[in-house]
């Protein structure tokens, strides 16, 4: 099976050129309190099309708050949030746990709360290498395995914003490598513009576009190297951290996560960073 990208409607090149310059979501000094407590302090910021911002910080630091504000799951206290009209939204939880005695397959997995036809759910199966996993159970699957499943399953719905909460969560080094490189293909091939969320400090995608760094207000942020460099990184994480930050980039064609592993399509290979 070759591997396409999701058809959209035929649009006016004047049409598609005004809609990459509008922002998918906009937040404007946005803060928050939840049970008392000030959770997000005037907190900005904006995701454009076909852009990766990755939010950092400590837990306790409002990470999955503000992912939420953002996806319209909750109401900002103060500030205003704005996402573009028609916004298709793609989510991925930081947690979806399945009880061992429940029996869900990967593909049922991926039809739980929407219809989908074979043809769609093929190609989204191929598109983040799981193909093979179809009919497996999801209790079976590897961290990375499952995380790749829950990424399928929001890709279904043909996301113009992609959220990932936490995504490479219980995966191992390996692992958090291949889902940083298929979450940069995804965005080369459908050109949605994606937030990760992650406590992580240690690897940070390369392709990134924007790392914000929040403890419960916008301590830094710029490129990857500009925050491993940044004084405010290193005030909050400490020096030992933004020494040992890494700027992850990765030229290698396959993959091998677990018992399952297996190779990602031939034209999943991307170009280095500048």
């Amino acid at each position: 099976m070759n591997l396409q990208s999701p058809v959209r409607s035929a649009r006016p090149a004047a049409d598609a050129a005004a809609d990459a310059a509008v922002p998918l979501v906009s937040a404007e000094n946005v803060s928050l309190a939840l049970g008392g407590k000030l959770v997000l302090d005037a907190v900005s910021l904006t995701v454009a099309p076909g852009e990766i911002v990755t939010l950092i910080g400590p837990n306790g630091a409002g990470k999955s708050s503000f992912a939420r504000l953002l996806l319209g799951l909750v109401e900002p206290t103060k500030g205003r949030v704005t996402r573009r009209a028609d916004l298709s939204v793609g989510y991925v939880p930081q947690r979806f746990a399945v009880p061992e005695t429940i029996p869900l397959t990967v593909r049922r997995l991926l039809t739980l709360t929407r219809h989908a036809g074979e043809a769609d759910i093929a190609r989204v199966l191929e598109e983040t290498g799981i193909s093979h996993l179809a009919a497996t159970q999801v209790t079976a699957l590897s961290g990375g395995e499952q995380q790749r499943a829950l990424i399928a399953r929001a890709l279904l719905r043909n996301p113009d914003f992609l959220v990932l909460d936490e995504p490479v969560q219980g995966v191992d080094f390996i692992g958090e490598a291949q889902l940083y490189r298929l979450v940069s293909n995804i965005r080369t091939r459908r050109g949605c513009g994606i937030l990760m969320v992650s406590h992580d400090l240690h690897v940070v995608m390369a392709e990134s576009d924007r790392v914000v760094c929040l403890n419960g207000h916008v301590c830094c942020e710029g490129g990857p190297e500009t925050v491993k460099g940044h004084p405010e990184f290193a005030k909050l994480f400490g020096a030992e951290a933004a020494r040992a930050l890494a700027v992850y980039s990765h030229e290698h064609d396959h993959v091998h996560d677990g018992p399952h592993s297996h190779h990602e399509p031939a034209d999943a290979k991307v170009k280095p960073p500048c």
